[in-house]
């Protein structure tokens, strides 16, 4: 969501890099552009006015002058702005001491309240609670239907005494006889009763702020005093986000924010004034359509992302959850014994990554990763599960062994995974960089891609699947490329081929290639050729990185 303000202020500190002293035109053309980048992002004016005077003020003063390195101490200290902007430190909930702990839902229809609740009642779930969701939005069409749905697929309980508005009219006229106050203060009484440690209250929203939507709020609150009230806020909303949450402030006095639908391409600055305009801290945000598209909300880690600094922590915590640790334990010891790195092994370590879900999502969290943002959007989440189809139809020994994958295997494979050929001489290829990256860290090296991670086939830039550019890397220097006319490079193959066998012609005492696509089987007349010589490898043209597989 935050990309063009991120691109933004990188091109601003860019500049800056390049300046040894800065000096006081530097840094009022510096703040200029920030200003500009956090207008355009629909940052809340007086937010904007109070984060430039501060930054320049702060960049004047001795805290920079005296720095080594003054582009980098005013980026810090954009950096700590930015934090302060979005709330300062993280705030978790505020768990009763007498359980039930009760959790009440506002915002306006349309937020996200109804999946919010499963999301938040599926991640407590996980950290050993037993959660309770409150169907207490009477209103909405099938609303209490919907919250139903989420609970079941989060795995939670519902309490939901009465079926709501069924009539598919969103109209008060026409809306049941439930008071959904009663229906919440039931619901916490049930979980008491049920002895459910967390209860989610789903309340009602409109389309705009009025007065009988913020009585219905205030009445529940007051007749469950809830320990936390979350204002649920669609960071898509725009301007209007900074005066919805001031009304609804006034009106129920909410105790935190969450942000949904975070991972929308809308400029969403408006959302990060919440926190600063209110005086509550944004708590969760949610950043997908999945149950498990969830996460705590950490203002220095979005400081950083927004900066395009990475968030590794995040990043180290899902892979926590999704890594199976076992698994990691015996490929580090497989590495430190020196054992070689299979197919076999890749593709458990890409069923891993697969549970850590979109890659792109995993990408831009990496450092440094804006340059490469074109290229990540372009990325095809599908290139995994097309990598495991190409695996998953090789023989155990040829995932043992990829040597052994002469022309013939390579296109039984491309048949067997629904792909072709050249996809998979190209896992192949980039296999071979990654099988040479795990052989140099179990030496002590590191071999490592962007940010400490390895390379991995398929990604970003890497010239593999529907949306690479499609242009095959270029032939090593002081190599002959094989020619693009078939028969050009039919009789290319063919010399090569005879070279490899002694000069005799194919099939004519000479050797025969069957079984070999490179003309290193058996030979003809029942005799036995000699071991190809390393210069007979040599002009064999094979794709590069797959002569030392052979080798």
């Amino acid at each position: 969501m935050f990309n063009s303000l991120s691109d933004r202020l990188t091109a601003t500190f860019k500049n800056l890099r390049t300046r040894g002293k800065l000096s006081e035109a530097d840094i009022d053309a510096t703040i200029r552009e920030i200003r500009r980048a956090l207008l355009d992002a629909d940052v809340a004016v007086p937010v904007v006015r109070e984060f430039c005077g501060v930054v320049r003020e702060r960049a004047l003063s001795a805290e920079v002058s005296g720095a080594l390195n003054p582009a980098q101490q005013v980026i810090k200290i954009v950096h700590d702005e930015l934090v302060d902007v979005l709330g300062g430190a993280t705030r978790p909930l505020y768990l009763s001491k007498v359980p039930p702990t009760v959790i009440m839902l506002a915002g306006l229809q349309g937020a996200g309240k109804t999946t919010l609740a499963g999301k938040l009642a599926l991640a407590l779930k996980g950290q050993g609670h037993t959660p309770v969701l409150v169907a207490a939005d009477l209103q909405r069409p099938n609303a209490v239907q919907q919250l139903s749905i989420v609970a079941g697929n989060a795995g939670v309980a519902v309490y939901a005494p009465h079926p709501g508005n069924t009539s598919g009219i969103d109209d008060d006229s026409l809306m049941p006889t439930g008071d959904p106050v009663q229906v919440a203060r039931d619901g916490v009484a049930y979980a008491r009763d049920k002895q459910h440690d967390i209860v989610n209250v789903d309340t009602a929203g409109r389309l705009g702020v009025d007065a009988t939507l913020m009585k219905q709020a205030a009445d529940i609150r007051a007749a469950i005093n809830p320990d936390d009230v979350l204002f649920v806020i669609d960071a898509m909303i725009g301007q209007d986000a900074v005066n919805t949450a001031v009304s609804f402030q006034e009106g129920v006095d909410f105790t935190g924010v969450v942000l949904s639908k975070l991972d929308g391409d809308a400029r969403g600055g408006a959302a990060l004034s919440v926190a600063k305009v209110t005086g509550r801290p944004i708590m969760f945000a949610s950043t997908g359509e999945k149950l498990s598209d969830f996460e705590v909300f950490h203002p220095d880690r979005m400081a950083g992302r927004i900066l395009d600094m990475g968030d590794v922590l995040t990043l180290i915590e899902q892979a926590e959850k999704a890594f199976d640790a076992a698994e990691a334990e015996k490929m580090a010891a497989k590495v430190a014994a020196g054992d070689d790195f299979t197919l076999g092994d890749f593709l458990v370590q890409m069923e891993q990554l697969k549970k850590l879900g979109s890659m792109k999502k995993m990408l831009g969290m990496m450092p440094g990763m804006g340059a490469m943002r074109e290229q990540i959007d372009n990325f095809d989440d599908r290139e995994v599960d097309r990598i495991k189809a190409i695996i998953q139809s090789m023989t155990p020994a040829e995932r043992e062994t990829p040597r052994i994958i002469d022309g013939s295997r390579r296109a039984r494979i491309a048949r067997g995974s629904g792909s072709t050929t050249t996809a998979v001489n190209q896992l192949l290829d980039r296999f071979g960089q990654a099988q040479k990256m795990m052989r140099q860290m179990g030496k002590g090296g590191m071999g490592a891609g962007p940010g400490g991670m390895p390379m991995m086939p398929g990604g970003p830039g890497m010239g593999f699947g529907k949306k690479a550019s499609g242009r095959m890397a270029p032939p090593p220097k002081g190599k002959k490329g094989k020619s693009g006319n078939p028969a050009k490079r039919a009789a290319q193959e063919k010399a090569a081929m005879q070279r490899a066998l002694g000069g005799g012609p194919v099939g004519a005492g000479g050797g025969d290639a069957a079984g070999s696509a490179f003309g290193l089987g058996g030979s003809g007349g029942g005799k036995t050729p000699s071991a190809p010589s390393a210069a007979d490898l040599a002009n064999l043209n094979l794709p590069e990185g797959l002569d030392k597989l052979l080798g």
